[in-house]
């Protein structure tokens, strides 16, 4: 839904809830997406929100709906809840989605429900979640078909029918030999088309790519959008499959870590701000300030080491916003562009020399750019003035050494601090913009005093 459509059923659920009218709030549930959902249960009141809880009756739908609420909504709803019923929801739940929200939870709670579950759905989800959140074995589904190699496309369709009809995403039939171990995949689609006598081991793709539980998330997420996967294989040291990640997991991955990057580049943490308190927002940005702080001290005191020039040449301040602007502004983008690159595996730092020359040629092209047009107007701003054309000058030099410095900068910070293994989204933000405005502000001056004879 689109968010006039969201505030539509927002209004609707407050004014039925509000009437008592049950009958037509349940047909609203039967027709609308749990997560379209849980985005107007957030805007309703406590009251409300009990009230629509209690209509919506399956527990695999109300699984989905925690999925998709906010971790925040979800921890404060969740005490509402009594443990019966949320064993009930968590039985039904995808156990890579349960063992997500379970870990949300205080251990005493989280252990009472895991206590009561049903022992296979409690063993897979356990499992689940003794591995570290930023690896594949916390992301993995339990729930997926591994069948051996010598059934026949007809059996495997027999099996689909019979003892697979569960399984959340069978996108794929992975293959595995009589020990256990992966061999092959094939997808729905070979296994409708082949003769129906034709055993899995002779129509299998053999060449397929999986990932062990400790692999890092990131990079499942980059092997299925390299190889445009619907699912990935996770294996253990024997090669034996233990789950699978899937595309929709992946989805969140690739938006959490586009999300995280963005947050710390600004130097802001890798918290949402809805989940942070007034103190704890504080405390994450005050380090990072501290360095524009230190960087704007540095600024003011290389300004004011060149006052005298200054009160000669006063019409010099005009042009120092639009140096300092010009730098960071390309600084970032340079930044933005190699770190977002080292995020998604398209940048390596192998590739150092021909990254940072690639930006250092598109920063010295735009500043010679904006070079120019900053001198000419300049020079038209100045023209009654006999420093008119040194001025100029001096002004398209520093926009075109700042631009340059910038790019370059930006550009080799961040592929610096990846090989020292320090996550790369550090060096953007205040650290990069500040030291250009440190370094453009000096050449300002130094190119002024050359060609103004300061």
């Amino acid at each position: 839904m689109h968010n006039d459509q969201i505030k539509v059923l927002t209004a609707s659920l407050k004014r039925l809830l509000r009437r008592g009218a049950t009958k037509q709030v349940t047909n609203i549930i039967k027709k609308t997406h749990m997560a379209d959902l849980a985005s107007a249960f957030k805007e309703l009141s406590s009251d409300s929100r009990e009230k629509l809880f209690k209509l919506i009756k399956d527990p695999e739908e109300i699984g989905l709906f925690f999925s998709t609420l906010d971790e925040s909504l979800f921890l404060e709803f969740v005490k509402t809840v009594g443990i019966d019923k949320l064993v009930e929801i968590f039985d039904h739940m995808p156990s890579d989605d349960a063992a997500c929200l379970l870990n949300l939870l205080d251990d005493e709670i989280s252990d009472q429900i895991l206590s009561k579950m049903k022992k296979e759905e409690s063993d897979n989800v356990e499992q689940i979640m003794s591995y570290d959140d930023d690896t594949a074995g916390s992301l993995m589904v339990k729930d997926f078909i591994a069948l051996e190699e010598d059934l026949k496309a007809k059996e495997v369709i027999a099996a689909l029918q019979s003892k697979y009809l569960d399984v959340e995403m069978p996108f794929y039939i992975y293959v595995v030999d009589a020990y256990g171990k992966l061999v092959g995949v094939i997808s729905l689609r070979q296994l409708v088309v082949v003769h129906p006598e034709k055993p899995l081991k002779e129509f299998m793709a053999k060449d397929l790519v999986s990932v062990t539980p400790y692999t890092d998330r990131e990079e499942v997420a980059r092997i299925v959008s390299r190889y445009d996967y619907l699912a990935v294989p996770v294996v253990d040291e024997d090669n034996r499959i233990v789950g699978i990640v899937t595309v929709d997991d992946v989805i969140d991955i690739l938006h959490e870590a586009a999300t995280e990057d963005m947050l710390k580049m600004a130097g802001v943490g890798e918290e949402y701000i809805e989940t942070q308190t007034i103190l704890r927002g504080t405390r994450i940005r005050l380090p990072w300030l501290f360095a524009s702080f230190l960087g704007g001290v540095a600024a003011f005191l290389i300004i004011g080491g060149f006052k005298e020039e200054l009160a000669k040449f006063a019409s010099l301040a005009a042009f120092i916003p639009v140096i300092m602007g010009m730098g960071g502004n390309i600084g970032t983008q340079s930044s933005t562009i190699v770190v977002r690159g080292i995020a998604t595996g398209r940048i390596d730092v192998r590739d150092f020399s021909k990254v940072v020359f690639k930006e250092l040629s598109v920063g010295l092209i735009l500043g010679l750019i904006y070079g120019l047009f900053i001198g000419v107007i300049a020079r038209i701003f100045f023209a009654s003035e006999i420093f008119a054309w040194p001025l100029a000058f001096a002004v398209a030099l520093a926009i075109l050494s700042s631009m340059s410095i910038a790019a370059l900068v930006g550009s080799m910070v961040p592929l610096v601090l990846e090989k020292l293994n320090i996550d790369p989204a550090v060096a953007t933000g205040p650290f990069v913009t500040t030291s250009i405005d440190i370094v453009s502000v000096y050449c300002y001056f130094s190119i002024a005093g050359l060609f103004l004879g300061l």
